[in-house]
């Protein structure tokens, strides 16, 4: 566990700066009117579909998560929100948690080989991947790496069995354990909401405002 961390330049995440000003806006409580995909007729994608986004190399987003975990000996189901905002370039990233599922206001960043969290209530934590990051910090678990493709409405490299609607939109892909599930909002290429689960019991809601 390592007690500092060697900020980014301020010009490799100015766009942090941006999206967090936006997500004031998003907190204001904004109810999102969505069309659920998956009850469309869906397809199994065979091999990279043309008709499928990119993934998105840099973006801003903010949004509301939810996390639950399931119930063991001493404690039953529990679970946890925050309100978020997401800055990405390439395999770099920085979010921001307001709410942040028990730890306070929180950051986590990701240079593209460690992860750091900064709250008020752990400190500064690292660890080599953003998954084992969170855990360590709050027990919650989330698929936070398959996130990005997921978020261009794409499946990751390591998915399998990703399944497309018939505007060949991703409706669901299945990561591991983790089976992941996507909302659209109209014609809407991008996902305005993802929900991922574990047979455990762990499961992620993530609304998404692009």
């Amino acid at each position: 566990m390592s007690a500092s961390i060697t900020s980014y330049k301020p010009n490799k995440f100015a766009l942090f700066t941006a999206i967090t000003a936006a997500m004031v806006i998003t907190s204001g409580c904004q109810s999102l009117k969505t069309a659920n995909a998956t009850n469309q007729p869906t397809t199994t994608v065979q091999g990279q579909n043309a008709d499928q986004p990119k993934k998105l190399e840099s973006f801003n987003i903010t949004g509301k998560i939810g996390v639950t975990t399931p119930a063991n000996d001493s404690t039953g189901t529990q679970g946890g929100s925050a309100f978020y905002a997401w800055g990405q370039q390439n395999d770099r990233f920085a979010i921001e948690l307001i709410g942040a599922l028990g730890i306070g206001k929180t950051n986590i960043e990701y240079n593209g080989q460690t992860a750091t969290l900064v709250s008020e209530k752990t400190g500064t934590l690292t660890a080599d991947d953003p998954e084992t990051l969170l855990k360590k910090a709050t027990g919650w678990q989330a698929p936070i790496s398959q996130m990005p493709y997921w978020i261009s409405g794409r499946p990751a490299p390591s998915d399998s069995a990703p399944q497309i609607d018939d505007q060949s939109r991703l409706v669901s892909s299945v990561n591991g354990e983790w089976t992941a599930s996507f909302t659209y909002k109209g014609t809407d290429k991008l996902p305005s909401k993802i929900s991922a689960v574990q047979p455990q019991g762990n499961k992620v809601v993530m609304t998404i405002n692009h």
